[in-house]
């Protein structure tokens, strides 16, 4: 029989100062990344059904909001384009047009110096741009081309770098997108810029939220033929390790919570930054649970966050960052 007291492992445990004092993993709002979506118009704030304290804004007040993350600690955001759908054309035009919602947001927060203090991140992808609601062009036959993509992708990372990017986010899954991204920035002048890859991003059925929110649901068919599919581990860990060999600076997993294997063995294999997206739908159970009484709604986030963190995520991105930081929810 053991000689240990019995109640040796519960000793740390016993105040929330000791809890603290050794607690081994831990969130700060440096971590964080606040997802922002930028909508056509003026004076527009559509609140998300299923996103609760997430809108859809105009440039205007989407710079608002940006100064008031900013006063309450959040420093990076993630910024999504909702344009109209008369803007919305096959090849994704829009995208790299230098009136796109995301490039006047970009200029317009670098002329107001809140870029200097903030990691602005457009998301890279051609869905929401596109008339038929794909991530990249489109064949006669209904298939998305990989290779024509590539220059359409390139040429909007370069234009949101001359708008003011701090870094560019490809979330295509567009096969050799990351090369092609990293040579168009760099021969335009723009090698300074990080890559943040959707390194492993499945074809989830917890995207409907944002789907909704971003307008980019696809008009025909699905994009399992580009997404990963979920069934697959080792494929994950392949497409993390050759965006790293075309130049991503961070890699990232897509959705989260039911791919904590996936993170492990990317942060087994990669010394890269690795961020986790904890997407809209896995938001929306926990805000849902809540609200129907099953549990308590900043402990299940918190729990979920730190499962992420736990799994060797460095950096998270979540709707409920803002929330976080105004309510002052940290582990």
């Amino acid at each position: 029989m053991s000689s240990f007291p019995t109640v040796r492992m519960r000793r740390l445990r016993r105040t929330p100062a000791l809890r603290n004092l050794v607690a081994e993993t831990r969130l700060h709002l440096d971590q964080l990344i606040q997802p922002i979506f930028l909508v056509p118009g003026e004076g527009t704030s559509e609140p998300l059904e299923g996103l609760q304290g997430i809108s859809r804004e105009s440039v205007d007040r989407a710079l608002v909001t940006l100064e008031a993350d900013l006063e309450l600690g959040l420093k990076s955001f993630l910024l999504f384009g909702v344009p109209e759908e008369a803007e919305k054309h096959p090849e994704g035009s829009w995208a790299h047009s230098e009136n796109s919602e995301v490039a006047r947001f970009l200029r317009e927060a670098t002329a107001r110096g809140l870029a200097q203090d903030s990691v602005l991140v457009p998301d890279l992808c051609l869905c929401a741009y596109t008339s038929h609601g794909h991530c990249g062009v489109v064949d006669e036959e209904g298939r998305v081309d990989n290779d024509p993509t590539l220059a359409i992708l390139g040429q909007t990372a370069v234009a949101y770098a001359r708008a003011g990017a701090t870094m560019v986010a490809p979330s295509d899954m567009m096969d050799g997108r990351v090369g092609a991204i990293r040579g168009a920035l760099d021969e335009a002048g723009f090698s300074h810029l990080p890559i943040l890859s959707y390194a492993a991003k499945f074809a989830s059925a917890v995207y409907g939220p944002f789907r909704e929110a971003a307008g980019s649901a696809p008009g025909k068919g699905d994009r399992k033929g580009y997404q990963m599919d979920p069934r697959n581990g080792r494929e994950a860990l392949l497409e993390g390790l050759l965006d790293e060999a075309e130049g991503a600076d961070i890699l990232m997993v897509k959705p989260a919570l039911a791919y904590l294997d996936v993170i492990r063995q990317l942060r087994d294999a990669t010394l890269l930054p690795l961020a986790a997206y904890h997407v809209s739908g896995e938001y929306a159970m926990v805000v849902k649970a809540a609200e129907a009484g099953l549990g308590d709604e900043r402990e299940m986030l918190l729990e979920s966050l730190v499962a992420m963190r736990r799994a060797g995520a460095d950096i998270l991105i979540t709707y409920a960052a803002r929330r976080m930081a105004a309510d002052h929810w940290i582990a």
